[in-house]
């Protein structure tokens, strides 16, 4: 072994995570790695009473690694590691058990798990690399990504700004007992007002001005009858974006901090001036005065930049989703009130919705645009032509701002999709009762929807009536689940075996088609089986988790594989803008290199198994 010593040395440190030690570890495991080979068809046997235990690592060759009941579990090739499941003993349940078979001739190195483990106590710090569970493999790599995760105004928490001070009265105190308390006793510009322990208002030193002194106003009637009522608010934990988003949209220059319905602090414009540059998010307060569509196109370029500096920053993936979600609502917002500008007062009540990734609130700089209309019942056809102009010049207008159509067509300027409530109620009724593809495709395009703009009754309307026909259907869970795991994730990426023709004619990896869509469809099954509203992927598994239909490891697994694929989507597309090309989802495979190959079939192995879980739950079972 020792010619061959240098030759071994030089492979592993090319070899995450093995890479990551020390050199003088490295060089101790370079020594302790014994040669086996595998002609194909030969089986790597697992012998329960073997003194010894390896982590292997695929020199030359492919193997292919199957479950107990023959499912495919994976596929390896060269720089890959196997062997992390007994590295704690043999499992304890035997379905943890796989077989490795050569599907080529293969060389393989292997490290003693006694060799390794002595290693680990050497150094710690390295001990989640080496996890048996993927999750904490998955974790320790985005910890990698991300180290520093409370980086600039798009990470920082209300808490870390806001005034811990803020003057609380109840809704009967006289106006100048409250202005008084305001002034001598906690020195607060902002006042809350409650009322049997409810937040019902809030009162500034600037309402006074104009309301009560400008008018002359009684100072001895209740501060209820001055007081802004139905106040915005915001939690300690929330983002400062979120803050900052909210204050454009409803034109305020405060905002009471409130957790569990207690007042606990107030936030200000001046709190964001003085404590941090927030020239990049005050584009959403561009936004709201641009006076034409051509205005609001010229601004895609500065959404462009602030998403390569969130990825270049190493923010976490869902942060950079929820500051693009936020400026994708503002631009949309923007649109729809100059298209009513232009095209005068509705002729009735309308509810502007929205869907996919927009209504989850998970926008990248790829993202395209999904909407509807619902109309009352009783919308003639006049008034029907007018909002389909209306949507014309609304998701144009997106398009131009850089948010391309629909290529489903699912878009509030389509006929079908701007309709009365009563005919959205029929549709909902057909493609629960008939679960065929297309009614499938509509049905799922709707179980993501947000109300944005104009009345929310006929939104909400229209999502009770969904969710009632499905919870009375539950053939129509059963088919959204067979068809939804019909695509499996790519188990065997690095071999070939799944990849596509792009545009170019080259093979790449569509991490969209094949890996991220996979995880929001099982988070949609979950979501519905657990009866719950919520549009976000974590969120809905974090509630199947809370009802029981997910084990706490299942859901902590798949929500690190949504991570992990995101981040790499957001690499992937930062990579294509800073070459001047349009981003989009397919990646070669070439891209990755031994780190983001391990991690990645960590994530599909992850997908797949959620994926068999979900049959036997709402297929088999």
């Amino acid at each position: 072994m020792e010619p061959l010593l240098p030759n071994i040395c030089d492979f592993i440190a090319h070899v995450s995570p093995l890479n990551t030690l020390p050199l003088e570890a490295q060089n101790d495991l370079a020594r302790a790695i014994s040669i086996s080979y595998l002609a194909v068809g030969e089986t790597l046997a697992f012998d329960i009473a073997a003194r010894e235990r390896y982590l292997y690592i695929v020199r030359t060759g492919s193997l292919e690694q199957r479950w107990s009941n023959g499912v495919l579990r994976a596929r390896l090739g060269p720089e890959d590691l196997f062997g992390f499941t007994f590295l704690e003993g043999i499992p304890g349940n035997p379905a943890d058990c796989y077989n490795v078979t050569a599907i080529e001739n293969t060389l393989l190195y292997q490290i003693p798990h006694s060799v390794l483990k002595q290693m680990l106590q050497q150094y710690p710090q390295y001990a989640t690399h080496f996890s048996i569970n993927a999750h904490d493999r998955l974790k320790s790599a985005m910890d990698v990504v991300w180290s520093e995760e409370d980086k600039g105004m798009f990470v920082r928490r209300v808490s870390d700004l806001a005034s811990g001070t803020v003057s609380v009265v109840e809704a009967s105190t006289s106006i100048q007992q409250t202005a008084q308390q305001m002034r001598c006793v906690d020195r607060c510009s902002t006042a809350v007002v409650m009322e049997d322990d409810q937040i019902v208002g809030l009162i500034s030193d600037r309402d006074m001005t104009r309301r009560v002194v400008a008018e002359g106003f009684d100072i001895k009637r209740p501060v209820k009858d001055v007081m802004t009522a139905n106040p915005v608010t915001i939690s300690s934990g929330d983002l400062v974006m979120h803050a900052v988003s909210l204050m454009m949209s409803h034109g305020v220059s405060s905002l009471p901090v409130v957790d569990n319905n207690q007042p606990v602090g107030l936030l200000t414009a001046s709190h964001l001036v003085q404590h941090h540059r927030v020239q990049a998010i005050f584009l959403i307060e561009r936004i709201n005065h641009c006076q034409s569509v051509d205005e609001l196109a010229v601004l895609k370029v500065e959404r462009q930049a602030i998403f390569e500096a969130l990825v270049h920053g190493n923010l976490r993936s869902g942060v950079v989703e929820m500051v693009m979600s936020m400026l994708m609502d503002a631009f949309t917002r923007r649109l729809i009130e100059l298209a009513l500008v232009e095209f005068g007062q509705p002729p009735c009540e309308f509810s502007w919705v929205i869907a996919g990734s927009h209504a989850r609130n998970e926008v990248h700089v790829h993202s395209d645009q999904d909407s509807a209309i619902i109309l009352p019942d009783g919308t003639g056809l006049e008034e029907k032509m007018w909002f389909l102009r209306f949507a014309r010049t609304v998701c144009h207008g997106l398009d131009q701002c850089g948010y391309p159509l629909c290529t489903g067509h699912f878009m509030a300027s389509e006929s079908r999709w701007c309709q009365p409530l009563s005919v959205w109620l029929a549709c909902v009724r057909k493609w629960v009762a008939n679960p065929e593809y297309t009614q499938l495709l509509n049905a799922t395009v709707f179980l993501e929807t947000r109300a944005f703009y104009g009345n929310t009754w006929l939104h909400d309307a229209f999502q009770q009536a969904l969710l009632t026909e499905i919870a009375a259907h539950p053939g129509f869970l059963r088919s959204l689940t067979r068809d939804s795991t019909n695509t499996s994730p790519p188990l065997g990426i690095f071999n070939h075996l799944v990849l596509e023709k792009s545009g170019n004619d080259s093979k790449t990896l569509n991490i969209k088609r094949f890996a991220l869509t996979l995880i929001i469809d099982l988070s949609r099954i979950y979501a519905l089986a657990a009866g719950c509203c919520e549009t976000h992927t974590e969120a809905r598994f974090c509630a199947a988790r809370d009802k029981g239909l997910m084990s706490v490891e299942g859901c902590t697994d798949i929500i690190d594989a949504f991570r992990f694929l995101t981040r790499q989507r957001f690499n992937h597309q930062l990579s294509q803008l800073r070459k001047g090309l349009p981003p989009d989802n397919h990646i070669d495979p070439r891209e990755f290199g031994s780190f983001e190959r391990k991690h990645l079939k960590d994530a599909f192995r992850i997908i797949a198994r959620q994926q068999e879980l979900a049959r036997m739950l709402f297929v088999k079972g």
